[in-house]
C-alpha cells in the first residue's frame, strides 16, 4: 500500500459503499481521457477496519469490470483506492529517526503499535518521511493485511495488476497545486477526513466517523474545522488560505455558510480543467480520489 504515488499507472479505480469510479490519464496532458462510475448495490462493500468489508464479491467485480472496461486501456496496471474507513493515517514525530530502512521499519510499526484498533504484526504499513532540521515527521498508513488483500484480490481476480494501492483521502491531496496552507474535506458515507498540507507536506489529518452513515452539512463540518484550524494556527503560526471541499460535499452545498463562519474561502478539490471535454452523468466531487491519484 503506498501514501505517494510516483508516475507509473495511467488508470485509477476507487472503491466505496456506494460506487466504484473509474478514470484514465491522457497521455499528452493533464487531462483525464475518460471517466466512468458504476453504482453498487446496499451492503456488497462496507468499508471496516478489522471486519470482512466485500459481502458481495460477485457485484463488486462486475462494478469493477464495467468501469474499467469503459475507460479502457491496453494496460492491466491500475492504481487501486481504498475508502477510508478501511484504512488509518497517522502523522508522527521523531527527533531522530534510523537511516537504515529495516530499522526505520521496526521504529514506525513500534509507534505505530501504540495506537491503532489492531495488531500492527497483522497489518500492511506504508510510510513517506519528511526531514526537518529538528525532526522528523512519518506520514503512516495502516490496514490489515486481510482487509489489503480483499481489495487487491478484486483487481488481480479480473487480471488487473493494483500496482499502487492509496487510501482515498490521500490521493485525492494530488488535487492540491497550491504550496500555500490549504485545508482538504473529503467526505464519503462512513468518513469525513479533515487534512492540512502546506509546502508538499502534509500538516494535519483527522478521520472523523459520520453519524448516520451521511455525510456532513455545513453546521456538522463547522465544529471540527474551527478547532482544526485553530490548533493547526497555534502549532505552525500560519493561517490556513484555503478550503477545498470534495467526495460527497461540494463547495456549493457547503461553502457559503463554512466560507461564513471561518473567513476562509471554499472551493471544489476537483477542477474542472482536469475533464477536459468529457461530460459526466455524476457529482464531480466524488472524482476527487482517482484525479488525485492520477495527478499527483
Amino acid at each position: 500500500m503506498a501514501i505517494n504515488k510516483k508516475p507509473g499507472p495511467r488508470i485509477a479505480c476507487e472503491l466505496s459503499q456506494e460506487r466504484v469510479i473509474a478514470a484514465r490519464l491522457s497521455d499528452e496532458t493533464t487531462a483525464i481521457d475518460s471517466f466512468t462510475a458504476r453504482n453498487i448495490a446496499a451492503g456488497a462493500l462496507i468499508p471496516r477496519l478489522s471486519e470482512t468489508n466485500v459481502g458481495n464479491g460477485d457485484a463488486v467485480r462486475q462494478a469493477v469490470t464495467d468501469a474499467l472496461t469503459t475507460v479502457g486501456s491496453r494496460s492491466r496496471d491500475v492504481i487501486a483506492i481504498l475508502p477510508d474507513g478501511s484504512v488509518r493515517v497517522y502523522l508522527l514525530d521523531f527527533d531522530t529517526f534510523p537511516e537504515k530502512r529495516q530499522e526505520a521499519d521496526g521504529v514506525v510499526r513500534f509507534r505505530l503499535n501504540k495506537v491503532i484498533p489492531f495488531e500492527v504484526n497483522d497489518s500492511a504499513v506504508s510510510y513517506q518521511t519528511f526531514r526537518a532540521e529538528r525532526r522528523v515527521r512519518v506520514v503512516a498508513a495502516v490496514v490489515l493485511q486481510s482487509v489489503l488483500a480483499e481489495y487487491e484480490s478484486i483487481f488481480r481476480e479480473l487480471g488487473y495488476s493494483p500496482g499502487v494501492v492509496i487510501p482515498s483521502s490521500l490521493a485525492a491531496l494530488g488535487n492540491v497545486e497550491s504550496t500555500d496552507p490549504t485545508m482538504v474535506i473529503k467526505s464519503d458515507a462512513a468518513t469525513t477526513t479533515l487534512a492540512i498540507v502546506g509546502g508538499g507536506e502534509l500538516l494535519l489529518f483527522r478521520t472523523l466517523e459520520n453519524a448516520n452513515g451521511t455525510a456532513p452539512n455545513a453546521e456538522q463540518l463547522a465544529p471540527d474545522v474551527h478547532a482544526s484550524l485553530a490548533f493547526f494556527e497555534d502549532s505552525y503560526g500560519m493561517r490556513v488560505d484555503r478550503i477545498l471541499v470534495g467526495g460527497l460535499i461540494d463547495a456549493e452545498q457547503v461553502g457559503p455558510e463554512l466560507q461564513a463562519q471561518t473567513e476562509v474561502p471554499v472551493q471544489n478539490l476537483v477542477a474542472a480543467r482536469h475533464l477536459g471535454s468529457t461530460r459526466q452523468n455524476f457529482p464531480v466531487a466524488t472524482m476527487a480520489g482517482v484525479i488525485g491519484a492520477l495527478l499527483g
